[in-house]
């Protein structure tokens, strides 16, 4: 029996030919939705034994290069529009460091008056472990998930142990931005590996972050873009001579022991913190020898005003100021006592 396919002529070529061309407009439309599918890469060939393969491949090529490009072009415009509204924070909370600072901040004030305003308030002292834009409300909860899920990450990876954050001498960002610097250790490896963890969660999550290359921890005190007043008033550079007393001086150490997510925009917190959504707490926080001193004051001072509380009302008891009457006028005469000799204790308590 004869095969149908040798029974093709010439012009059933050309009608193949034909309805080729009209086909090609909706190829290149669909071009995009084939190249990732398994059977883009199969040969084709037509009935009149002409092979096509060069001429699909080539326009195979071209169509993927028209993908990628677009989507770099996406990609840039999305960075483009990238404003980051939100913040992973590392909060400052050891009292000996924002003392530091405060005498940092003010030691600067009385060289030059203008940079008050220039100053960050105790309240929001901080790290920034990482920035990301969430536009809405579910995409908040999404960075809620993803600062819940880095929990374990960062507990296998301190393995129990506490990470120490020693901060020493100051450092600038093109003289614009003030900060306290963290001390080289073995703890900056650490806080980078947090850092580059916190990342990939985010972006592993669909969140636009920040890049992570970028991330230098630091402890900023002052900022002059927080007063644009000052540029007008010709104060463009923090001058190195306002803080060269303290370009060594060591502020103290802070562990880390929680993680915040928080908002730049929306309404700080009356202690001066950013609106925080969400936090994780790492381990136990550490009690110190300060602390164990502080709580001890605390009792001592609280057991001696529950004792004056308990010898006022007992002064203050009718029976008790008849006898101290008693020893204090005892072997007087009474007609030397008169009432104007009397002791009113209750107004003398009170």
């Amino acid at each position: 029996m004869e095969r149908p396919e040798a029974g093709i002529n010439s012009n059933e070529c050309e009608n193949v030919s034909r309805k080729k061309k009209m086909s090609e407009e909706f190829e290149a439309n669909t071009m995009d939705s084939l190249v990732d599918m398994p059977f883009a890469t199969v040969d084709i060939q037509d009935d009149c034994g002409i092979t096509d393969e060069p001429q699909i491949n080539l326009k195979r090529s071209q169509e993927n290069e028209w993908v990628k490009s677009d989507q770099v072009k996406k990609r840039k415009k999305k960075r483009k529009d990238y404003q980051p509204n939100y913040f992973l924070s590392i909060p400052i909370t050891n009292k000996e460091i924002i003392k530091g600072i405060k005498i940092l901040q003010n030691a600067i004030i009385q060289q030059d008056e203008r940079l008050a305003k220039a100053m960050v308030s105790d309240g929001s002292f901080h790290i920034t472990l990482l920035v990301m834009q969430l536009l809405n409300e579910d995409e908040v909860n999404i960075g809620i998930d993803a600062l819940l899920e880095l929990k374990p990450f960062i507990e296998e990876l301190l393995q129990g142990k506490h990470l120490t954050l020693p901060f020493q001498g100051i450092g600038t960002f093109g003289n614009q931005v003030g900060f306290v610097k963290l001390a080289e250790g073995d703890h900056v490896n650490s806080l980078l590996e947090i850092a580059e963890t916190a990342n990939r969660t985010f972006q592993e999550k669909g969140i636009l972050v920040g890049e992570s290359r970028s991330f230098k921890p630091h402890l900023t005190f002052m900022k002059l873009s927080k007063s644009p007043w000052l540029r007008k008033n010709g104060v463009k550079k923090i001058d190195p001579d306002l803080y060269e007393k303290f370009i060594s001086h060591r502020f103290g150490e802070e562990i880390l022991y929680r993680i915040d997510l928080c908002s730049m925009l929306k309404k700080k917190q009356s202690n001066g913190y950013y609106h925080c959504e969400s936090s994780i707490v790492i381990g136990k926080k550490p009690i110190g020898i300060r602390d164990l001193i502080n709580e001890a004051l605390h009792r001592e001072t609280m057991g001696l005003k529950s004792k004056v509380k308990q010898i006022k009302e007992l002064l203050l008891k009718p029976e008790t100021q008849a006898r101290i009457r008693r020893e204090l006028f005892e072997g007087r005469l009474i007609n030397n006592s008169n009432s104007a000799n009397d002791v009113d204790f209750s107004t003398t308590l009170t």
